[in-house]
């Protein structure tokens, strides 16, 4: 008869988990046991926060959840942020934690690392937090995460497993029932809703598509609805590269700026799909003058998202991709000059001569050069910023970060080791800044027990830039913001990561060109102030 803690690793098996991120700890050694002789594969990150970092960028990398195995309360609060960051971009990941055995729950008696009330904790960060207090249940349970994960709005799902229940025996009955998966099929659109959504598509002179993180697995179905449209399009950051690399209706992610906020005030159908219309997508500036004029249709997976944020004339619970296909199926073919209006509102945008981006047109030039299959992931840092403006790439799940949204720092490291996981057959690049990376130093140990060629490219300015540019321009002394980089030369060696010391975009392609000579990470430390100087920026 199995126990509980074996039935997981079976259960991990037949839902498809391959990889699961953790640290062991005396309240999680049952769920080893039966590990070794199991089909997954076991990451040891650092810290629990890369754990789930890592866990992120694998199944932004690949569309599949990975899992993770954390212990007991400090374990947790330590994935917390990471689950938050998942939670805000939608991101599948299952959270697999101990807690302390029934009998002891909630009755603060000092247990060795007791949280009260753990489940409560890390249900603002999670679709659900479901604690198995009957081992017969684990099936149940399992199948209502995959169910989240396959067929509602993802996100981080956490169990924690008592002590006892780990080791507690599964009845045969529960057993059997629990191995097989359910097979889940997401919602498909009403009828009657795509046939009055076809007609004021049709009917429309000036329509406008917005793209989000939801429309990522349809990038064929994405590109045949806006090409028979023929409406100028805008990308989120989570949807870059759904239309492909220079796509002539894509304008990426300006919602932010005043050329693309004309043309959404006078576009009079506005057809919104995947997208929560958040203000790190729309509304960068927070000035709240991203605005919708015509009729909005709005397509989802989570009902609830669609009351927010912007009211819908049309409103769809479905999945993006079914919604693509069929839609596309009804609308009449049309020419309305989309990629004329898109080349106009690209030309007056000029981003590539705007002030605050120009310096860094050249790096992603270099990147697009040497690398342009590369999945880029990003931490909160000045060329990320300015990345999310300018960096295009040839097919979706190859740009992300967390410079937006929830915008912890941490991430980029982290999140890139586990994109270089899900998927070994492309280059992985990160960009990080010094402070940024700073969170997180422990992984480039994880990096080192890899052996993936990872580009890890360090934007090292001495410090938080973006906030001392804030604090300059609210007339605030500088405090906390100035900080003193360390030896990245030395951090290297002391890892075993390769390193080059780069200042220009001939020196970056020249160190990028030799990433993959070894199986090691490359530490490429980028001399920010010299390297904006040679554009002629201020640092």
């Amino acid at each position: 008869m199995l126990t509980c803690a074996q039935q997981l690793i079976s259960l991990l098996e037949a839902y498809g988990i391959d990889t699961a991120f953790g640290i062991p700890g005396v309240h999680t050694i049952e769920l080893y046991r039966e590990f070794p002789g199991s089909s997954l594969t076991h990451v040891t990150p650092r810290h629990e926060q890369g754990a789930g970092f890592m866990a992120d960028g694998y199944a932004r990398a690949s569309g599949r959840p990975a899992a993770c195995f954390i212990i007991t309360g400090p374990g947790m609060t330590n994935i917390a942020t990471a689950m938050g960051q998942a939670l805000a971009d939608s991101v599948p990941m299952l959270v697999i934690s101990s807690v302390n055995a029934t009998p002891t729950l909630g009755r603060g008696q000092g247990r060795l690392h007791e949280l009260p009330h753990q489940s409560q904790t890390l249900a603002g960060v999670s679709v659900f937090s479901h604690t198995l207090l009957d081992p017969a249940g684990l099936g149940e349970v399992m199948a209502r995460a995959f169910a989240v994960f396959q067929g509602a709005r993802p996100g981080p799902v956490h169990i924690e497993i008592p002590l006892d229940v780990m080791a507690a025996p599964v009845g045969d009955t529960a057993a059997s029932r629990a191995a097989v998966p359910s097979l889940i099929y997401p919602p498909a659109p009403a009828p009657a809703a795509l046939d009055t959504a076809a007609r004021w598509l049709d009917a429309a002179s000036r329509p406008l598509v917005l793209l989000g993180g939801g429309s990522v697995d349809a990038p064929q179905a994405a590109r045949a609805l806006v090409e028979r449209l023929d409406a100028p399009t805008l990308t989120t950051i989570n949807a870059r590269g759904v239309l492909g690399h220079h796509h002539p209706l894509d304008l990426g992610d300006t919602a932010s700026l005043d050329a693309v906020r004309r043309l959404a005030r006078e576009a009079d159908v506005v057809l919104a799909l995947g997208t929560e219309l958040g203000e790190t997508d729309y509304d960068l500036v927070f000035d709240g003058g991203f605005a919708i004029a015509g009729k909005l249709i709005r397509v989802d997976i989570d009902p609830q998202q669609l009351s927010r944020n912007q009211p819908a004339a049309l409103a769809m619970v479905a999945d993006v991709g079914l919604t693509l296909d069929a839609l596309a199926g009804r609308l009449t073919p049309a020419r309305r000059r989309g990629a004329e209006i898109a080349q106009r509102v690209r030309e007056a945008l000029a981003l590539e001569q705007d002030p605050d981006l120009a310096p860094y047109v050249s790096l992603y030039q270099t990147l697009d050069a040497v690398m342009p299959e590369a999945i880029i992931v990003g931490d909160s840092t000045g060329p990320v910023y300015a990345g999310n403006f300018l960096a295009r790439r040839s097919a979706p799940r190859r740009w992300f970060n967390a410079a937006t949204g929830y915008g912890t720092l941490g991430y980029g490291l982290p999140a890139a080791l586990g994109a270089s996981i899900a998927r070994p057959d492309l280059p992985v690049v990160a960009l990080v800044g010094d402070g940024g990376l700073q969170f997180v130093l422990g992984e480039l140990a994880t990096a080192r027990d890899l052996g993936h060629p990872i580009a890890l490219v360090v934007w090292n300015n001495d410090g938080y830039d973006e906030i001392r540019r804030y604090m300059t321009q609210d007339g605030v002394e500088h405090l906390g913001v100035d900080l003193k980089a360390p030896d990245f030369a030395a951090l290297a060696a002391a890892f075993h990561c390769r390193y080059a010391a780069v200042a220009t975009p001939e020196t970056l392609a020249g160190a990028l060109e030799t990433l993959h000579q070894a199986r090691s990470a490359l530490l490429i430390e980028v001399d920010a102030n010299r390297w904006l100087a040679a554009h002629g920026a201020a640092p």
